[in-house]
């Protein structure tokens, strides 16, 4: 679950489990002890066909609206009452974030179009993770670009308000 879907899915591991044995106890998949020295025995997952065909079909209904939380995008919300610098600062730094995540996912997509050329087959499961991977470059690019023109905003409003005095 960290990779690739933790970079857009979360969930805590507490969660697994109980949904793991529910998936399980609807037949959706099969699980079997694997023996370890050394360690806890370890419970193996694995998708039936019934849940194959729960998944193919569940994967194209359209998915539940949930409206986001954004905490930078409430606090942009009010950001007419900060201080101009460090709103500014809080800018950069968010920037800064997005910029950097944006070049992690640049280097994994470098290294699936090296692997699979420039586009990845539809009918291979990898395909889910170049999708996912675009919009995420995609995401982090136009967050990391919103955060510059915030900055510019700020940053004009602060000269204005200088000129003014």
């Amino acid at each position: 679950m960290k990779n690739p879907i933790g970079f857009f899915w979360h969930a805590h591991q507490s969660q697994l489990y109980p949904e793991l044995a529910r998936l399980e106890s609807r037949g959706y998949v099969t699980s079997q002890v694997l023996e370890q020295q050394n360690r806890p025995d370890k419970r193996i997952y694995t998708i039936s066909e019934a849940g194959r065909a729960a998944l193919q079909q569940w994967v194209t209904q359209p998915p539940a609206s949930v409206p986001e939380r954004n905490e930078l995008l409430l606090k942009t919300y009010a950001i007419w009452l900060a201080d101009p610098k460090q709103a500014i600062r809080l800018f950069h730094i968010e920037e800064d974030h997005h910029r950097t995540r944006l070049a992690q996912y640049e280097q994994i997509l470098a290294q699936f179009e090296q692997k699979y050329g420039p586009k990845v087959p539809l009918d291979i499961p990898y395909f889910g993770d170049y999708a996912t991977l675009q919009r995420g470059i995609s995401y982090e690019r136009e967050y990391a670009n919103w955060c510059r023109w915030m900055i510019e905003q700020l940053e004009a409003n602060s000269n204005q308000k200088g000129e003014e005095k």
